[in-house]
């Protein structure tokens, strides 16, 4: 939805939402153990798309901190700090220099586990926005995809 904005009032902005699941043979716990292992695991999982990841505090679980630079295009490029936090059964990743949240959901499946991998951002205002929002979630839903299936392969 599009509203033009009275003269005193910013354009609202639009929530910007990505989310991919894939089933894996693991069971729940080893998945969201290896998901939550930002010092071995993770850096194996990550697409051509993270450039210069680090762990910075922790490594393992709730207390990580972790940073990398995200090609999400050619021209477009996210630096981000992401602070864990794990709950249950979700790992959520929160990016210190942006609205950028990334929640990963462990689920049982059968002899195995379901991820679910969402993204959300306040997205941009405008005619700007109107773009993003339709744009962005599909080359991130691509992202997703690999990471996920590079986990999935982790895991077997």
């Amino acid at each position: 939805m599009v509203e033009i904005p009275h003269p005193d009032k910013e354009l609202i902005v639009g929530q910007v939402n990505a989310s991919s699941s894939i089933t894996v043979s693991a069971d729940p716990q080893r998945t969201l153990e290896a998901i939550a292992d930002y010092e071995a695991v993770r850096p194996r999982i990550l697409s051509s798309h993270y450039h210069d990841y680090k762990v910075v505090e922790g490594g393992h679980g709730a207390g990580t901190v972790a940073e990398w630079t995200l090609q999400a295009t050619e021209k477009r490029t996210r630096n981000v700090h992401a602070v864990v936090s794990v709950s249950d059964s979700i790992v959520t990743e929160r990016d210190s220099n942006s609205t950028m949240v990334n929640t990963w959901t462990v689920t049982p499946a059968g002899s195995g586990a379901q991820v679910t991998l969402a993204t959300t951002w306040k997205g941009a205002g405008g005619v700007a926005g109107i773009f993003e929002g339709i744009f962005a979630p599909l080359g991130l839903k691509k992202i997703q995809a690999e990471v996920l299936g590079n986990l999935q392969r982790e895991l077997a």
